[in-house]
C-alpha cells in the first residue's frame, strides 16, 4: 500500500512540467526515488496546486520522508483525517492521470 501511495504520488508530479519548487513538488525531489524525475516531481505540484489547500500540500509532503505515515493517516480515525484522505485520494487519482 506504501509503495502504491508514493508511486501515485510521483505520478502526480511528472507530468505537469511547471516550473515551481512547491512543497511537494520539493519532497518529491528530495525523497530520492529512481523515477522522481524533475518533469514527474513538477507535474505533482502542479497537480496539487489545483486540487489540495497548502495545509494539506505540507500534510502530503511528509508522506515521501516517512511513507508509513500515509497509512497510518489512511487508518486513522476522526472526521478531518478522513476529509483530508479523501482530498488526497482525489489529488492522487488526479494526478495518476495527469502526470502518468
Amino acid at each position: 500500500m506504501t509503495k502504491k501511495l508514493l508511486i501515485l504520488g510521483c505520478l502526480t508530479l511528472a507530468s505537469c512540467g511547471v516550473g515551481g519548487n512547491g512543497v511537494l513538488e520539493t519532497a518529491c525531489r528530495d525523497a530520492g526515488r529512481p523515477n522522481a524525475s524533475a518533469a514527474l516531481c513538477s507535474c505533482v505540484q502542479g497537480v496539487a496546486d489545483q486540487t489540495l489547500s497548502g495545509p494539506d500540500q505540507r500534510r502530503a509532503a511528509t508522506f515521501f520522508a516517512n511513507p508509513d505515515l500515509a497509512q497510518q493517516t489512511r487508518q486513522a480515525d476522526g472526521r478531518a483525517t478522513e476529509a483530508f484522505w479523501d482530498r488526497y485520494r482525489a489529488f492522487a487519482d488526479a494526478a495518476r492521470q495527469s502526470c502518468g
